[in-house]
């Protein structure tokens, strides 16, 4: 049975060749967004000839409520306000690219724009990959590992001892 949505955007198979980009883009644009700054700045600059962009957003930085939940199933509450940084562009072939990049480094959100719509198009896409993408990912997981190794060595195990009246 089709529906409104996949008539529209060619089918069945259309849809979830759409749903494959839409995960493959929130994987990249988190990647971009987390990675060291100064790294993702110097593999920027080792591509070559990057088409100029129009910007529908310069970098512009403001506050954001971030919220939690006890547990992670309590009620959410807000747990105060980060700075962050937005940046949106598109390419002259339509492709647009957008970031959020927590802190203040506009430079960062701009880079991560750009690479977000070069992502969008065939023939950057295999490049930035294996230039950028690849590189800052296993960095990135690198920096996770070495964070969860030093915090394990202060890790505390409790327990409780039941007493020989209580048993």
């Amino acid at each position: 049975m089709n529906t409104g949505a996949e008539t529209a955007t060619g089918g069945p198979d259309a849809t979830a060749a759409h749903s494959a980009m839409h995960d493959d883009r929130k994987r990249w644009i988190s990647i971009l967004a987390k990675a060291d700054p100064k790294k993702l700045k110097a593999a920027f600059e080792d591509l070559d000839q990057v088409p100029d962009v129009k910007w529908l957003r310069r970098p512009e930085t403001g506050m954001s409520m971030v919220r939690g939940r006890m547990g992670g199933t309590g009620r959410r509450f807000n747990m105060g306000e980060m700075t962050d940084t937005r940046s949106a562009c598109t390419l002259a072939s339509g492709e647009m690219g957008v970031a959020y990049i927590a802190g203040r480094d506009k430079r960062h959100a701009e880079i991560a724009a750009v690479l977000d719509a070069l992502l969008q198009t065939p023939q950057w896409h295999g490049v930035i990959t294996a230039a950028v993408l690849e590189p800052l990912k296993n960095l990135r997981q690198l920096a996770v590992a070495e964070h969860a190794t030093r915090t394990a060595t202060s890790k505390v195990d409790f327990y409780t001892m039941v007493r020989g009246e209580n048993a």
